[in-house]
């Protein structure tokens, strides 16, 4: 039967003995988010529920088979095997609970996301600096401007005639 362990801060860790392979997955949730990582390791049947103990850099899983113990470091979503038992001294051994089933289906459903709503229009916008302007999103073209009103190019800001079609100083397609 599978156990699960509420490590904190929406992480848990769930394990599973299936013969002689132990199951150890790691889920966490948070708003908008789920991740869930997995790794089996050949360990043997267990011959008692595990111990999960909180060390200073994760957590330490203690397995107990006909073999011996063995131990799985798990930091983050990173889950390994350790060859030698680690210290318990700076330790604190975590409650765990059997369960009938393993992470996903246990793990609660994530909430849809809320469709955006959708931008709206750019205004027209004009800049002034000095004797230049220059217009965007508005309607009016180059040629269209009024009498007795300055043109300038919109590529380089040399000062062109209504007349023009192409800018004297730079070459630029004016209408």
């Amino acid at each position: 039967m599978p156990y699960v362990c509420e490590l904190g801060r929406g992480q848990r860790v769930y394990l599973d003995n299936q013969g002689t392979q132990t199951i150890v997955t790691t889920a966490s949730s948070s708003p908008g988010q789920q991740q869930q990582s997995s790794s089996s390791f050949t360990t043997g049947s267990w011959t008692a529920p595990p111990e999960i103990y909180q060390i200073p850099n994760g957590v330490t899983v203690k397995i107990t088979t006909e073999a011996g113990s063995r131990f799985i470091q798990i930091q983050g979503n990173s889950i390994s095997t350790t060859a030698f038992a680690p210290s318990f001294t700076s330790s604190q051994q975590l409650q765990i609970q059997q369960v009938d089933s393993t992470s996903a289906s246990s793990m609660p459903p994530m909430q849809p996301m809320q469709p955006m709503k959708p931008m709206e229009a750019m205004k027209p916008m004009e800049m002034r600096m000095g004797n230049m302007e220059m217009r965007i999103g508005s309607s009016r073209s180059v040629s269209e401007s009024t009498p007795g009103e300055r043109r300038f190019c919109p590529q380089c800001g040399s000062k062109v005639e209504l007349s023009d079609r192409f800018c004297s100083s730079c070459g630029h397609r004016l209408i």
